[in-house]
């Protein structure tokens, strides 16, 4: 029973993961090339978290179907989406973090689409390892 415990524990820290990526890339959205943090090139805006969430959101789907139950994979990436919306709309001290630009909506497609083909792809091949089965 200790590994079942093992686990949930692991579970949940991947839940949490989600969810303070989720914050980290809200918050670095409008990072821009304008010599502060990032090289001075123009000021233009480059949503480097977006491609972190491209990376890192299937990555936490997949960590999390593998630990078990297959349709548990869509925790992550529910606690990611929701962690995104509520802090992007309602920010902190009822600000609205989320950027209402295009850069805003790569970083929900970003993350959101290819983890739910991760998602897809992991509960696909739940049906079929069971019609190999019966």
């Amino acid at each position: 029973m200790p590994s079942r415990a093992v686990d949930w524990a692991l579970f949940v820290l991947l839940a949490v993961d989600a969810a303070l990526l989720a914050l980290l890339e809200l918050f670095f959205l409008p990072l821009r090339l304008d010599g502060l943090i990032l090289p001075e090139l123009g000021d233009a805006p480059l949503p480097v978290s977006a491609l972190v969430a491209a990376v890192t959101t299937p990555l936490l789907v997949l960590l999390a179907a593998s630990l078990g139950n297959r349709r548990l994979g869509i925790v992550p990436l529910a606690v990611w989406i929701l962690t995104l919306l509520v802090v992007g709309v309602q920010g902190p001290g009822g600000d609205m973090v989320l950027l209402v630009d295009w850069r805003g909506l790569v970083l929900l497609a970003a993350g959101a689409l290819p983890a739910a083909l991760v998602l897809g792809g992991t509960l696909g091949k739940r049906a079929q390892d069971a019609g190999k089965v019966g």
